[in-house]
């Protein structure tokens, strides 16, 4: 199964909210942040779940950069 990411750069407060949004999704995406002070964090998708994950992120009150 191919895995893909989402890389997006949020206010670092924001970080726990992302995570705990795409956790209440069971099985939908794996956050892992990679740079805290950044923001800088990856989504782990299948391609059979990017577009869902993508559509969960455009509908937050969050700013999001996808990188």
């Amino acid at each position: 199964m191919e895995n893909t990411q989402i890389l997006i750069r949020v206010q670092p407060k924001d970080i726990d909210y992302i995570n705990r949004i795409i956790e209440a999704y069971d099985g939908l995406g794996l956050v892992h942040t990679l740079d805290r002070k950044a923001g800088i964090v990856t989504i782990h998708v299948t391609p059979d779940t990017i577009a869902d994950v993508r559509d969960i992120l455009d509908d937050l009150e969050v700013e999001i950069e996808f990188i």
